[in-house]
């Protein structure tokens, strides 16, 4: 039996975060396209693109700033076109230059972000407390914000998203700016906030997502390029992966290039009688194994056999790079 009724898909009541199908336009130029993906609760989410790749528009989508032009943008399962003012609520947004009010003390400043949350009564007291302690600005409560270093300031910024106890916080650049120990503080802050939180980080510093995302979101003119865990996102471009051997021995060069896995063998000055290669390889198979073998039954003596560290830059220059290369093939 047959029915007109459109059927309804069920809300993941985990996910927090759901754009389907979103596309923006400003005159003839395409912002976002076509833009899909979901975020769950507690997750950390890397959200990571070249200049002028659709970030910013994406981030204004999120938070009601724009309004898509065709595709919809969900907020814990809610529709933001038709429901902004709700949705507005379960979001905390930290600027990439983070606007505050100098002259006035923390205090002062998250009794206005406060009031303009509307927070009274009880709920007031018990947010402010929370989120004084959460950004740990106890030791500054009573000051002048043009007085606190860079790093409070960004912690100033942040209490003042959490205040109204958001399910959701965007932040831009979060640690632009800061020196390695406030870095390092940020970092430790941003994953205690995401325990509970869906957290949305965007930032050009790639060991900052290394560090503290669990899962990235690569775009690249409006598009998206990769949606994988930050420990698997290196599978994506396994043509990056490089083995360091360092040897003595007869043949080692062309012992390295007959193992299936490897694609080339590059060779670098020699050191003594120890030769020096850069093994590039072609899958995901590690052949640390098969090399330790030949070297056994070669009576090679190996002084070095260790993978170089793969960098996310690099995933990120190849994974944009592939994209540009596609989209001038597809011409304009």
């Amino acid at each position: 039996m047959s029915t007109d009724k459109e059927i309804e898909t069920p809300i993941d009541p985990n996910v927090t975060i759901s754009v389907e199908m979103v596309s923006k336009n400003f005159g003839p130029h395409k912002a976002v396209s076509n833009l899909s993906f979901s975020i769950k609760r507690g997750e950390i989410v890397g959200f990571l693109g070249p200049n002028g790749a659709g970030k910013t528009t994406t981030m204004r989508l999120l938070t009601s700033y724009y309004t898509p032009d065709t595709g919809k943008v969900f907020i814990n399962g809610i529709d933001n076109s038709e429901n902004d003012l709700e949705t507005r609520k379960s979001i905390g947004y930290l600027a990439e230059n983070n606007p505050l009010y100098e002259d006035l003390l923390v205090s002062e400043y998250l009794d206005f972000i406060a009031d303009l949350r509307g927070l009274s009564g009880n709920e007031r007291t018990r947010n402010l407390e929370q989120t004084v302690e959460e950004a740990s600005l106890q030791e500054v409560f009573y000051r002048p914000i043009s007085e606190l270093s860079k790093g409070y300031h960004q912690r100033v910024g942040l209490a003042g998203a959490i205040i109204h106890r958001p399910s959701i916080l965007i932040l831009d650049e979060p640690t632009e700016g800061l020196d390695p120990n406030q870095r390092l503080s940020m970092r430790n802050l941003i994953k205690s906030l995401g325990q509970e939180r869906t957290v949305l980080v965007t930032t050009h510093v790639m060991q900052e997502v290394e560090n503290t995302c669990e899962r990235v979101l690569l775009i690249n003119r409006g598009q998206l390029v990769a949606d994988s865990p930050v420990d698997e996102i290196f599978q994506l471009t396994p043509g990056l992966r490089k083995i360091y051997v360092e040897a003595e021995g007869s043949q080692i060069e062309s012992g390295l290039s007959a193992l299936d896995s490897v694609d080339s063998v590059q060779r670098l000055d020699p050191i003594d009688s120890r030769k020096r290669y850069i093994v590039n390889l072609s899958g995901l198979e590690d052949p640390r194994p098969s090399i330790f073998r030949i070297a056994a039954s070669n009576g090679w003596i190996l002084w070095e056999l260790h993978e170089e560290r793969m960098r996310l830059e690099d995933v990120f220059h190849t994974l944009t790079s592939e994209n540009e290369t596609e989209r001038s093939k597809q011409g304009p």
